[in-house]
């Protein structure tokens, strides 16, 4: 039998130090990350003070929300696409495929991975898991761009497994007395390619790994905010309230029994009265906060330059309202950036469907190659400005696109589309139209002979 030690060994190697990068990211995402440097400036007693600015996960949810797969297109095969369908619905990857682009823009890459069917799972429906990169990692031919080794890690209190996914073949490991040794039958896919796609976030030429979203200055900027937040709760407790200064008044005259409790309500009251003549009081004027607010608006500022989150999701603005026009303008720059992860994400989960086809099927159709993602409109608009925006288009049956189009436009899902194509074809007046022509056909066909007397 083959020895998979050393590459599970080697891969797991390298999930371990990724690991403190990657649990870093995540930090600043859950906004539970402490600063290295709060303790050499700041007393102890105020480490307590230490905001969570939510910052990062502002923005990636923002771009996560965005990124809805509503089906596949490929050209007139709609037998191949409802497939696909069946076999998205049936893992989940509705909900699923979100989770896998927020873990990609958290961390700079998520994977997918394809499997035959078991024994417990439904006849000819692919198995398809999306993975985070916390427990696993795939090698990738910088050459072909295409992975050569991937391993998933499944940890429990006293035991770890792990697969070694290979070209040929997908291996289950488990570690005993630390070594790592075979555990269960080998699958023989003999696919020719390893059955796992990362979904890559921020990947340039040189660099193939993928990046996180939460870039450097986007950290310093969610630090700064932290400490500016601490500073002015140290402001608030310490200088917010007056600070009174009594002289020639015993602690007796400010309370009658002198408790700290009695001191101290004494000391917040508005009016204060005195029998001692001798008595006299001076009040210092309260600390004014509003440098601590003008500093994070700031500091939001540029956290909008830098992401391009809309004013108003960073919780600064104009005193007047904005109009739908002047949201829809302030929503550009993250509208645009969703659709380019939605393309760069795109172009994964088309290369996850092909795999699933050739896990099924053994082979892949070369017309599968033109397989799209229809992925639903990123931006914002009203559902009464599409809706006209569609029947202009539409215009009763006459216009540059037909009522099936109308319907995908309107973002009508492919079960909601067949429904309405049930209703028609139940219609009456819709039976009399596919007979006799419908009004709009006549119309056209009028046009069509005026330009031809022309």
């Amino acid at each position: 039998m083959a020895d998979y030690s050393g590459p599970v060994e080697e891969l797991a190697h390298q999930i371990a130090t990724n690991r403190p990068r990657l649990d870093l990211s995540a930090d600043y995402y859950e906004a539970t990350y402490r600063l290295q440097a709060i303790g050499l400036a700041v007393p102890p007693e105020m480490r307590a003070l230490t905001a969570h600015i939510g910052w990062p996960r502002m923005y990636l949810d923002s771009l996560e929300e965005r990124l809805d797969i509503e089906g596949f297109r490929l050209g007139q095969d709609t037998g191949a696409v409802d497939r696909l369908s069946d076999w998205w619905q049936a893992n989940s990857l509705d909900e699923e495929s979100g989770l896998a682009h927020l873990d990609a823009f958290i961390y700079g890459r998520s994977y997918v991975t394809v499997a035959a069917p078991s024994d417990e799972d439904e006849p000819g429906v692919p198995v398809i898991r999306v993975e985070s990169p916390v427990s696993m990692l795939a090698e990738t031919d910088p050459r072909t761009r295409r992975v050569t080794r991937a391993l998933r890690l499944y940890r429990s209190s006293d035991q770890t497994w792990a697969t070694l996914y290979l070209p040929d073949r997908t291996v289950p490991m488990t570690l005993r007395r630390d070594r790592w040794e075979v555990d269960g039958p080998v699958v023989e896919h003999r696919l020719g390619i390893v059955p796992v796609v990362p979904l890559l976030n921020r990947e340039r030429l040189s660099d193939r790994h993928g990046r996180s979203e939460i870039t450097p200055e986007i950290r310093s900027l969610t630090d700064a905010a932290s400490r500016i937040m601490m500073d002015m709760q140290a402001a608030a407790e310490i200088m917010a309230v007056p600070q009174r200064v009594l002289f020639g008044v015993e602690a007796e005259d400010v309370a009658g029994g002198g408790t700290p409790t009695e001191i101290m309500d004494a000391y917040l009251a508005r009016i204060l009265a005195f029998e001692n003549e001798g008595g006299k009081a001076f009040q210092f004027t309260a600390a004014e906060l509003r440098n601590f607010v003008e500093v994070l608006e700031q500091l939001a500022k540029h956290v909008a330059s830098y992401t391009g989150l809309p004013p108003q999701y960073l919780a600064y603005n104009s005193d007047n309202p904005a109009s739908a026009e002047a949201i829809r303008s302030s929503e550009a720059r993250l509208v645009k950036k969703s659709e380019r992860k939605a393309r760069m994400f795109g172009g994964a989960w088309e290369s996850v469907m092909r795999l699933a086809i050739r896990v099924i099927d053994g082979s892949v159709a070369p017309e599968l190659n033109r397989l799209e993602v229809v992925w639903r409109d990123p931006s914002t608009p009203t559902f009464a400005a599409k809706a006209d925006a569609v029947m202009k288009l539409y215009a009763g049956g006459t216009g540059i696109i037909p009522r099936e189009q109308a319907r995908i436009d309107m973002g009508y899902t492919l079960e909601q589309r067949d429904e309405m194509r049930r209703l028609d074809d139940a219609d009456p007046l819709s039976r009399l139209n596919a007979l006799v022509g419908s009004p709009a056909d006549a119309q056209a066909a009028d046009a069509g002979r005026f330009e031809t007397a022309a």
